[in-house]
């Protein structure tokens, strides 16, 4: 959900319900008619170099995204590797800075002179780290960073390894208050976000698609990721007592957001979050378990998922991290997914040179955990998400109405304090 992000939580989105390729089990091609190649084995391990926010803005998110790389390193070595190669992971923290993942993946690629990378977490990172692959004709397979800004770049090696845009992210919740009969719509809303690339197209996606169909927007503004505290900021944004706040975040202003409406003792009827609302474990701890209660986001994996592979990726997830399956991130899936195409790419072609990454990806279909993923020739994957909510302490998918494991819960009951 979750550029960034989407950010990433655990799930999104909506061709999904076909869906999830086997986590632990050797990957097929993408067809059955494509012969399997045969891996040749070697002992030189197949070194991977990430740049990861393990600290500042993005550290709750970024962390989550690192333990989907390493349980599939763990998970692909158990079974071999990668054409016989065993999977080192290479992994130096960004300090959640544009400037420190371009000297990141520099240094990766010209000091350490890693075999391939994998992307960092948000599409404010995603920029410029990408620009430093194609410079060195480098593949770029990225799960969280699928702002507008990452597209208009129009790369050809990079891949999005999520059902849709960033930009998409939000059109579920659209799509859900859109269908609703028309006396039961919103007819304000309010637009507080982030100024981030991932954040804030989301909540102006909606807005645009919410004023064409009629819902008075009574606020909309962006604010700097420095913001000590956003009460002002919503003070402007309930000024007018709207009835749905659609807010383009990312993790820590949204648990500021929420903070500042108990603090104000604003409850609007719907509550939608682009980021942070979908952390299964961070969320939670942030704002406090009973303020979860009605909250909206978006999802592109859910744990409840009879999906083949999902049972397998959940028990070596706890095996790994311990917990439940509600607390698995769905940062962590992404991530975990960006391996599963690497290793599909390996086991059609019998190669792993970031050319022939580049050249095998923009085209077919390719089973994973999200489902079933595709790109266009600039890595814009083409699917969609699905809608949650917080519910009785779970975030559990509400729409499409194929997928939802239960009814969307509006209004949004009161908060907890």
């Amino acid at each position: 959900m979750n550029n960034n992000r989407l950010s990433k939580r655990w799930f999104k989105r909506a061709p999904l319900v076909a869906v999830v390729g086997a986590a632990l089990v050797v990957l097929s091609a993408c067809s059955a008619s494509t012969p399997k190649a045969t891996p040749t084995a070697s002992t030189k391990a197949l070194v991977i170099g990430i740049s990861l926010s393990l600290t500042g803005d993005f550290a709750d998110p970024g962390t989550a995204v690192k333990k989907g790389y390493e349980l599939w390193a763990d998970t692909v070595n158990a079974k071999g590797g990668v054409l016989g190669r065993q999977v080192v992971l290479k992994i130096v923290d960004d300090l959640s800075s544009p400037t420190q993942v371009v000297t990141n993946y520099q240094n990766l690629i010209t000091r350490d002179k890693v075999d391939l990378v994998f992307g960092p977490f948000s599409s404010l990172l995603t920029v410029p780290a990408s620009q430093v692959a194609d410079r060195y004709k480098y593949a770029f397979i990225e799960s969280a960073g699928g702002g507008p800004k990452v597209f208009a770049q129009k790369l050809g090696n990079l891949f999005f390894i999520q059902p849709g845009p960033i930009v998409k992210q939000g059109d579920v919740f659209a799509d859900y208050i859109l269908a609703l009969p028309a006396a039961q719509r919103p007819k304000t809303a309010a637009y507080p976000s982030l100024d981030d690339p991932f954040a804030q197209p989301i909540a102006a996606n909606i807005q645009a698609r919410f004023e064409a169909a009629g819902i008075k927007t009574v606020y909309s503004g962006t604010y700097p990721a420095e913001t000590p505290d956003l009460t002002p900021i919503m003070t402007k944004a309930i000024a007018s007592k709207p009835d749905v706040i659609v807010s383009g975040t990312q993790s820590l202003d949204a648990y500021q957001q929420v903070k500042a409406l108990i603090q104000l003792h604003y409850n609007p009827k719907w509550l939608y979050m682009s980021n942070g609302a979908n952390s299964p474990v961070e969320f939670p701890s942030k704002v406090g378990a009973a303020n979860t209660e009605g909250v909206f986001s978006s999802g592109d994996w859910f744990p409840s998922s009879t999906a083949t592979g999902s049972a397998d990726f959940i028990k070596a997830y706890i095996a790994k991290y311990g917990g439940d399956a509600t607390g698995i991130d769905n940062s962590s899936v992404e991530a975990y997914a960006a391996g599963q195409v690497l290793e599909l790419v390996a086991a059609k072609t019998g190669k792993v040179d970031n050319a022939t990454i580049i050249s095998t990806l923009h085209s077919g279909t390719w089973a994973t955990l999200l489902g079933n993923l595709s790109w266009d020739a600039i890595g814009e994957p083409q699917g969609s998400y699905l809608l949650v909510q917080w519910q009785k302490g779970k975030l559990v998918p509400v729409y499409p109405a194929a997928i939802a494991q239960s009814a969307p819960e509006a209004p949004k009951p009161n908060w907890a304090g």
